[in-house]
């Protein structure tokens, strides 16, 4: 642990005295990049590219870090994807008009500012006709059919049994 910086000497001649000594103890030998340049950043980073990659770095969703508009209008995009397994038209419309209504409780909300995004309304039916398109057509069963031959045989046997008698 570093001293305290005495009282009356300067923040730079203290630092500076701290360096000399560390480097008398060797401190700086051996440093894994020792005579090698800095690694250059990148000068197009901004903060927000920087808040984005370490977000990605720890595993961090960055859709959680969208304001409000932003995130609704994202889910607006993903309605179609995130419907596409649902069993049931009724499901596909509670989706969207879930969706649609917490749109609406945003728009009620007084804004952050003049140019905070404004997500629109999901089209429902729109959305159940792309789910339509999407689902395999419904085959009908052929069981029906192989019953009646079963039941067919059946019968043709027992008029074959009694016959015999």
């Amino acid at each position: 642990m570093t001293e305290r910086k005495p009282p009356g000497v300067s923040f730079e001649t203290w630092v500076e005295t701290q360096i000399a000594r560390a480097a008398e103890r060797g401190a700086f030998e051996n440093l894994d990049g020792a005579g090698h340049p800095l690694p250059r950043r990148n000068r197009e980073e901004n903060a927000y590219d920087w808040a984005v990659a370490k977000a990605r770095r720890e595993g961090v969703d960055t859709a959680a870090m969208l304001p409000p508009g932003l995130a609704l209008r994202r889910e607006r995009d993903e309605l179609s994807g995130r419907v596409a397994h649902l069993a049931s038209e009724a499901e596909v419309r509670a989706v969207a008009e879930d969706y649609n209504a917490r749109v609406e409780a945003f728009w009620r909300q007084p804004q952050e500012s003049r140019w905070s995004p404004v997500p629109g309304l999901a089209d429902v039916e729109a959305l159940v006709s792309g789910w339509r398109r999407a689902r395999p057509p419904v085959l009908p069963s052929p069981a029906p059919e192989v019953v009646e031959v079963r039941a067919q045989r059946r019968f043709r046997r027992l008029v074959a049994r009694f016959r015999r008698r």
